[in-house]
């Protein structure tokens, strides 16, 4: 199948294919005697692994570890289990600190309970007032 069949079945995009060939998380495709990118039914299944890997919030480096270990399929799963479990312990402190971002959130709101004019509204001086730790910028990424 072409590359806009494959996105299609896996539901997403030509775009997102060729990034996850480029991130070698998608084995490269055949090529037929035009030089077309041919894929095939083993494309499609590992697409879909990287997908809900990513779907479940796995960095690639995680979903990397994870095709290795699929690479010995009679090995016990002790390390998919490892692997699964940091993750869950990264989830878990991730949300700790969403609840901790909604406590400011919610402080910041009560600091202004009327409209007013700008230069009065609290929520502004609170920001300005405000004490954050230092944090990394998150961005969102392709996949």
């Amino acid at each position: 199948m072409k590359i806009g069949d494959l996105a299609q079945r896996a539901g997403c995009t030509t775009e997102t294919v060729r990034f996850y060939e480029k991130a070698g998380l998608l084995p490269a495709a055949d090529r037929e005697a035009n030089n077309y990118r041919s894929y095939g039914s083993r494309h499609l299944e590992r697409l879909r692994f990287v997908r809900n890997c990513r779907a479940l919030d796995m960095t690639h480096e995680e979903i990397h570890q994870l095709l290795a270990l699929m690479e010995a399929p009679a090995a016990d799963c002790g390390g998919v289990n490892h692997l699964l479990d940091d993750h869950i312990q990264h989830v878990d402190a991730r949300i700790a600190e969403l609840l901790q971002l909604k406590q400011q959130l919610d402080a910041l709101r009560q600091r202004c309970q009327h409209e007013q004019a700008v230069d009065a509204c609290g929520i502004l001086q609170g920001l300005v007032e405000m004490e954050t730790s230092a944090r990394p910028e998150r961005h969102t990424h392709l996949g």
